[in-house]
This record gives structure tokens, C-alpha cells and sequence, in this order.
């Protein structure tokens, strides 16, 4: 297995994601754009999730050759982005992250396809290879904010662009993964779609996402209104991510224990928790250091829940379709519409507004779920709810 490849191409990804999401509201704010406007682009970034994946995870799929997908993206992302030195005004930004981001977007979701491929029964594994993007958007989140405080945030789409070309040099070093032969018989997706689990894991992935709309946009921002410097926010969102490794390095002990549907309330209750800390008590250090941990929860537990779900519900040839579809209802749907609320928000009925109604909507993944599974557990259906 291409442990290293694999885990080089985890660092630099979420290392881009890492100078992108904290940071680049502070790009746009200083191009001059509103609140609104800056959640329209950011809304851009999220919203091209819902397309792009499923594009681009048809053809792999189909081809079979999910790292040409990769590679190409990766190239294509790197070239769109350099243009956005020339870009002057709101309509011109919007063309470049919506033509970035097509391809950026795309590129994920077959790479785990391809990781989980590699990996074949060792799939427990994922998140000791997953960390390492992690550990990429440590570096940076927490180097840039010094960085960013001395030189500008006009240094901020140079980083990005290093970042991007580095994620295309790498991504030429992995081998394709193992597919099943084109004969293969295996169950229809429109069949696998309409299996209860999967309706249920999908609406979980939309909410608990939609629930992140106002951390990804505003986090930084917000915290810059209660005086906390851009290098101690940074450290700040390092410290979540610090908390996402942690939990990564013991998702294979807790999935027997407690279940990976298990897990999944549990993130969104905590996710629940998270926000309302940050709503309601941004002005203590101390709530941001303890919602910063809930990090842990509210993504690494999700997300590692969540991959492995799909893998195992999306079988065969349509395991980039699966993660491409994850992709796009939760990072793509889910976060646009985050975006989105919590800019007008914002503009409307103020900074901690959006973070308020994030605890709702994670609160109402959770009821949902919790529901769901009480349902099938006393209908005495256990297919897919113990592991």
C-alpha cells in the first residue's frame, strides 16, 4: 500500500483547506465585500459540491481510473486559481472560485474512493492515513495567522496556490486503486439509495454540515470582533484540528464498541453543544478552548463515521459515486446553505445569530437520527446499526 503518497496527498489537501476556509473570508473583506456577499462566495465554494463530485465520481466509476480524475482536477483547480491575482470585483471573484472549486471539488471524494480501495479489509486503517490531513491543516491554519498579521492577507492567494500545485505533483505519485472487474454484478444505485440507512446517513451528513455554515464563513471574523488576534485564532482552530487527530487515532477502538450510527448522534448532540458555547460565550477564552475541542466530535467522529458508512452502503462500482455523493450533499448542499444563512444572518440580526441557529439545526440531526434508529431497533432491523 502507498501509505506514504496517500498520506502526503491527506496533508497538503487539508494544508490548502487549512489557508482557505479560516482565512479567506479575510481575503474577501478585504477586497471590500459585505457579509453578505463574502457568504454568496463562500456559498460558491460549497454549493459546486453538489455537481462536480457526482461528475467527475460518474466517470470514474465508468472508467474505473479514479487517479486520472484526481490528477487531472488537482492540475485543472491549480490553473483556474491563478487567475484570481486578475480578478477586480464581485462577479469577476465569483468566475474564479466557482471555476476553482468545480475542479478542487471534484478531487476529494475519488481520492478516498481510491484510499479505501488501497486499503481493501485493512479499512480500519482509514483514519490513521486520514490524519495526516489533518495534521496539514495544523501547519498551516497555525503558521498563517502569525504570517498573515505581519505581511497582509494579500499574501493568503499565493500560499493557496503553492498549496494547490503542491496537491498536483503529489497526486501524481499514487497508483490506482483496485477495482472490480467491469462484469461485476453488483445493486442498483437508484435500489441502494432507497434503503432506509442510507436516506437517513445522507439527511444526518446535509444537517450536520448546514450546522457548520457559520464556523467555516465567519469563525474568524467573529472572533476578530472580540479582539482576539489572527495568530491566537489560528492557534484556536489548530487546537480543534489537534482534537479531530486525537480522536482519528482511536476511531478504530471506539467503532466496535459503540457503533458507527452510535457515533453519529453522538457528533451531532456535541455539534449541538459546540455551537451554542461559541454563540454564547465568545468573549471567554476558556468556552473557546473547550468548543474547540468538541472538534473531535463534531467532524472527526462524524466524518470517520460517516466515510465508512458509505463505503460500506455504496459496494462495488459505486463507491466513487457514494463518496461523490456524500461530498455533495453535505460538504456541497449542506455547507453552501450553511454559507448562505449565516451571512444574512449575520447582516440581519448579528455576528453570534448564526451560531444559535447551527445548535438548532444539529439538535434536529440528532432528534432525527435518534428517532431513526429507535424505530428500526424496536422494528428488530439491525442491517447497517451495529457496526
Amino acid at each position: 500500500m502507498p501509505y506514504r503518497s496517500l498520506s502526503s496527498f491527506y496533508f497538503f489537501y487539508f494544508a490548502s483547506l487549512g489557508a482557505l476556509i479560516p482565512y479567506w473570508a479575510l481575503y474577501l473583506e478585504s477586497l471590500g465585500f459585505t457579509p453578505r456577499q463574502i457568504g454568496e462566495l463562500m456559498a460558491i465554494l460549497m454549493a459546486t459540491k453538489i455537481i462536480a463530485p457526482n461528475v467527475w465520481g460518474w466517470i470514474a466509476d465508468h472508467t474505473g481510473q479514479g487517479m486520472r480524475i484526481v490528477r487531472l482536477g488537482s492540475l485543472f483547480a491549480a490553473v483556474a486559481f491563478a487567475t484570481i491575482f486578475a480578478a477586480q470585483g464581485y462577479w469577476w471573484v465569483a468566475l474564479v472560485m466557482l471555476l476553482f472549486s468545480f475542479f478542487w471539488n471534484a478531487v476529494l471524494p475519488q481520492f478516498e474512493a481510491v484510499t479505501l480501495a488501497h486499503l481493501g479489509s485493512e479499512q480500519q486503517r482509514y483514519s490513521l492515513i486520514r490524519l495526516w490531513g489533518s495534521v496539514g491543516f495544523i501547519v498551516v491554519v497555525v503558521g498563517l495567522g502569525p504570517l498573515l498579521d505581519r505581511f497582509g492577507v494579500e499574501l493568503l492567494p499565493w500560499v493557496m496556490l503553492g498549496l494547490l500545485l503542491a496537491i498536483s505533483a503529489v497526486a501524481w505519485q499514487v497508483p490506482e486503486g483496485k477495482v472490480e472487474a467491469p462484469g461485476t454484478r453488483h445493486r442498483p444505485l437508484l435500489e441502494i439509495l432507497a434503503r432506509p440507512q442510507v436516506l437517513a446517513l445522507l439527511l444526518c451528513c446535509f444537517l450536520m454540515q448546514a450546522s457548520h455554515g457559520p464556523y467555516y464563513t465567519f469563525y474568524t471574523l467573529y472572533l476578530e470582533q472580540y479582539g482576539y488576534s489572527r495568530g491566537t485564532i489560528g492557534q484556536l482552530w489548530g487546537l480543534g484540528v489537534l482534537a479531530e487527530v486525537g480522536i482519528f487515532l482511536v476511531m478504530h477502538r471506539l467503532v466496535p464498541r459503540i457503533g458507527l450510527y452510535n457515533l453519529l448522534l453522538a457528533s451531532l448532540l456535541l455539534a449541538a453543544l459546540r455551537w451554542l458555547l461559541i454563540g454564547l460565550g465568545a468573549g471567554s477564552l476558556y468556552l473557546l478552548l473547550f468548543s474547540q475541542l468538541l472538534h473531535a466530535a463534531s467532524f472527526g467522529v462524524f466524518h470517520a463515521s460517516a466515510i465508512a458508512l458509505v463505503h460500506r452502503c455504496f459496494t462495488g462500482r459505486h463507491q466513487g459515486k457514494g463518496q461523490a455523493l456524500y461530498s455533495s450533499v453535505s460538504f456541497g448542499a449542506g455547507g453552501a446553505v450553511g454559507s448562505l444563512y449565516s451571512g444574512y444572518m449575520w447582516e440581519h440580526l448579528g455576528p453570534s445569530s448564526g451560531f444559535l441557529v447551527a445548535a438548532s439545526i444539529a439538535l434536529f440531526g440528532a432528534l432525527l437520527l435518534w428517532v431513526f434508529l429507535n424505530h428500526n431497533r424496536t422494528a428488530g432491523r439491525s442491517d447497517g446499526f451495529k457496526s
